[in-house]
């Protein structure tokens, strides 16, 4: 870590763990799949995709059938859920023709792997939001908010301070207290983030991010669909891990070697929204979600005609996205639009 300082903020912390050119996590590895560190709901089973698919299309019929639209993928990972939807798309010939598909991605190395499998479709690849010039824009964030750098502050005697992570000469890592002034914070956000909380966990990547978005959707009939680990209570928690092979690990050990993230806090997001002048469509769990826009009736579709080992499999597949012990409960799903707007399907 190329810093000068023996201590800095968690977030600085995490964007050299997971975004440093050389050795961040996400630059340097495909981390996705069985054999990576974690699996995505994309990567589980097509159904997740296709019912994105269905959304998608829904949406953009209930805002008059657009003959320009963007989709854009927030973070597309191994490009498999962008790779599924397009597919589906194809049976929609007025939609796929009025869309542009566009996928942000920052990591040059996730990217080669994401135009590898998408060769045959016409995509643009973005580094910047600035990028997107006009158009009707529908953004998909299917865990990428929580793959964003956090700040951590908590209230300890009535003194607010904020994480930070300390160097040895040795070069190993552990957490420092840093007292602050929450006020300074709370001008900054434009808003009281500190009311009734003893923890604070925000991200001020993701809040650039919603502010650029809000631009793109706000009078445009646009939306933002974000599906994520997360929770709906009020109060705000410490929910900082690092996952390596599907496992819990050590935050400070695994260095640029395992995935740091943080769980959504979904009543924070809400807030922002409003504070931004969107609107909440909705707000439930991708169970709910995905139950609602039909997944268990396509998967009777698909696995009519089809021997038992085959069926099993789909279903097996299906538990696990919906399932409350796994991730049916675990992920939440939240439709931002343009204030004008109203659509609440899967909600």
């Amino acid at each position: 870590m190329n810093l000068n300082k023996n201590f800095f903020p968690l977030d600085k912390f995490m964007h050299e763990a997971l975004y440093n050119r050389k050795n961040g996590f996400y630059m340097k590895k495909n981390p996705f799949g069985i054999k990576g560190d974690f699996i995505t709901s994309p990567n589980i089973s097509i159904l997740f995709s296709e019912m994105l698919s269905i959304w998608t299309i829904s949406f953009w019929k209930n805002i008059k059938s657009p003959k320009q639209i963007n989709l854009i993928e927030l973070g597309a990972g191994n490009g498999q859920m962008v790779y599924d939807m397009i597919n589906s798309f194809k049976n929609f010939p007025e939609f796929y023709k009025s869309c542009k598909f566009i996928i942000l991605e920052k990591s040059p190395y996730l990217k080669k792997i994401q135009k590898k499998k998408l060769k045959n479709f016409k995509i643009k690849w973005i580094k910047n939001l600035s990028e997107i010039r006009e158009g009707i824009n529908i953004f998909i964030a299917n865990e990428f908010f929580d793959s964003l750098p956090v700040k951590q502050f908590f209230k300890i005697n009535n003194k607010w301070i904020e994480r930070y992570v300390k160097l040895d000469k040795k070069n190993n890592k552990s957490f420092i207290n840093i007292n602050l002034d929450i006020k300074k914070i709370e001008k900054k956000l434009g808003f009281k983030i500190s009311n009734n909380q003893k923890v604070i966990e925000y991200s001020p990547v993701a809040l650039e991010y919603l502010k650029s978005i809000s631009k793109k959707i706000n009078n445009k009939k646009g939306a933002l669909l974000i599906i994520d680990y997360g929770y709906l209570e009020n109060s705000m928690k410490d929910t900082l891990m690092a996952i390596k092979k599907h496992k819990i690990t050590d935050l400070f050990k695994e260095f640029g070697n395992s995935d740091i993230t943080y769980n959504l806090n979904y009543k924070l997001l809400k807030k922002i929204t409003n504070i931004l002048k969107l609107k909440c469509q909705g707000i439930t769990t991708q169970r709910n979600f995905l139950l609602n826009l039909g997944i268990q009736q396509r998967a009777e579709i698909i696995s009519r005609n089809l021997p038992f080992s085959r069926k099993a499999d789909i279903y097996y597949r299906l538990k696990r996205l919906i399932d409350k012990n796994q991730m049916g409960d675990l992920f939440k799903v939240m439709l931002i639009t343009d204030k004008r707007i109203n659509f609440n399907l899967g909600f």
